[in-house]
């Protein structure tokens, strides 16, 4: 059992008064359910879990009247153990996307106000997605939209996984004061930090594979975790895309470290498919991201903010929501090299994908900076209330592009740049550098 930060989001929920039921939204595997449960377990004198993706025959349960009482009285009947006590019991629905019909009910739940329901979802997208083998009457069930309060949860984070180390609260608040005051860190505490990070790029925070990782300390283990998850992201795509986008969608999804190995990592529908064009695969890859198995990574016509209204939405780059999967996407031998430093050109690729790991589980979006001149920043972020670049290098690394902005302020705007790299904590003139472990805390 590990601390999850969605910990805390579930007790502020608890606490209000004027709660909402919950749905919990989410990449397959990344701890929803185990989480959901077991706080519910912790702050209710019953719960009633009902998992409509392994119990299909739970969506009988919602089919005609959704009246509370009715539902209640199906529920008793269909599920075993189920104990229902008005302001007692919890309802879990889980994978609920599976049944549209369970997710209206949260409608009636909050205005009968006699019962917590927490939901979990992993395919929701933006308006749910269907599974292909439902009926008509489910595909057309409306969502119970004002009725329900809509969390993101991401598989565990850098911050998570120095948690399930062992890494203290003093270690973490020396670390905090280091950046704060721009001082090196302690050699020793900065060594366990980067074997730490280096550790979290193979592994990264698929709660199976962190599991794999500690019961067994084998990097092949791991991946065998990890593929398996990757494999059954392919089976989503079969059972829930639309059927006209099932063989686009794998394509774009196996395309992406092809992507990132490319100098210019923008996002081309020609390395899916030779001669392939954005409006055969625009809707396909939007599957992908609703999934939250990938994040796009935007171009910016200015580096000013509003960073969103500057974006450039047709030109993108395509980063995995978590390092681990990603690695485990690569050849063998990947996560030795990883250790060893041996990655020559696809040493970028990795630590990009890093960086948008911490920073895409942190809830930013993602935007970078790229002109045809040759300019290039791999990230730009709002921070300390400014446009500020941030570049990632694995080692030394070159950032001439940013250096030529810093130079034209009257042009660009921009007065501060961060880079991330596998050094210490230091400080040249307009740029902060950082270990790159250190990159959750901007």
């Amino acid at each position: 059992m590990y601390k999850r930060k969605i910990e805390e989001i579930l007790k502020k929920w608890k606490a209000n008064s004027n709660r909402f039921p919950l749905v919990i939204k989410g990449c397959r595997q990344c701890g929803k359910t185990f989480s959901v449960v077991n706080f519910a377990r912790s702050n209710y004198k019953y719960v009633v879990y009902m998992d409509f993706f392994n119990n299909p025959e739970y969506k009988d349960i919602f089919n005609g009247s959704l009246d509370v009482d009715r539902i209640c009285l199906r529920i008793s009947s269909l599920v075993p153990g189920a104990k229902i006590v008005a302001n007692e019991t919890c309802f879990v629905f889980d994978e609920i996307q599976d049944c549209p019909k369970a997710r209206m009910s949260l409608k009636f739940f909050k205005i009968d106000g006699r019962y917590d329901v927490i939901c979990t979802g992993s395919l929701l997208g933006v308006n749910g997605y269907r599974s292909s083998n439902m009926n008509k009457d489910d595909e057309n069930t409306p969502l119970p939209v004002g009725y329900e309060t809509i969390i993101d949860m991401y598989p565990m984070d850098f911050e998570e996984w120095l948690w399930a180390n062992g890494i203290s609260k003093p270690t973490l608040d020396y670390l905090r004061d280091c950046f704060d005051s721009k001082e090196p860190v302690d050699e020793a505490i900065h060594n366990r930090m980067r074997q730490l990070m280096l550790q979290y790029v193979i592994v990264g925070g698929m709660p199976r594979a962190v599991n794999a990782f500690f019961e067994t300390n084998n990097y092949q283990e791991v991946q065998i975790v990890q593929r398996g998850i990757v494999d059954e992201y392919k089976s989503d795509m079969i059972k829930y895309a639309p059927s006209q986008d099932k063989p686009r969608i794998r394509e774009c999804f196996e395309s992406i470290p092809k992507q990132l190995s490319r100098e210019n990592k923008k996002f081309s529908y020609s390395v899916v498919r030779a001669g392939g064009r954005g409006r055969d695969y625009v809707g396909s890859l939007q599957w992908i991201e609703d999934a939250g198995i990938i994040r796009r990574c935007y171009n910016l016509e200015i580096t000013e903010l509003p960073l969103d209204g500057n974006a450039i939405y047709d030109q993108f780059k395509v980063y995995m929501a978590d390092t681990g999967l990603f690695v485990s996407m690569l050849e063998e031998g990947t996560a030795w090299a990883i250790e060893q430093g041996n990655l020559l050109s696809y040493k970028g690729a990795i630590f990009e994908n890093l960086v948008a790991d911490i920073l895409g589980k942190a809830g930013r979006k993602l935007y970078y900076f790229r002109k045809d001149s040759g300019l290039e920043v791999d990230f730009v972020i709002r921070y300390c209330d400014k446009c500020t670049l941030l570049e990632c290098k694995a080692s030394s690394g070159n950032v001439k592009s940013a250096k030529t902005i810093l130079q034209h302020p009257e042009k660009y705007h921009v007065y501060d740049a961060i880079k991330l790299g596998d050094y210490n904590i230091g400080h040249t003139g307009q740029f902060v550098t950082l270990p790159i472990y250190m990159a959750f805390m901007l």
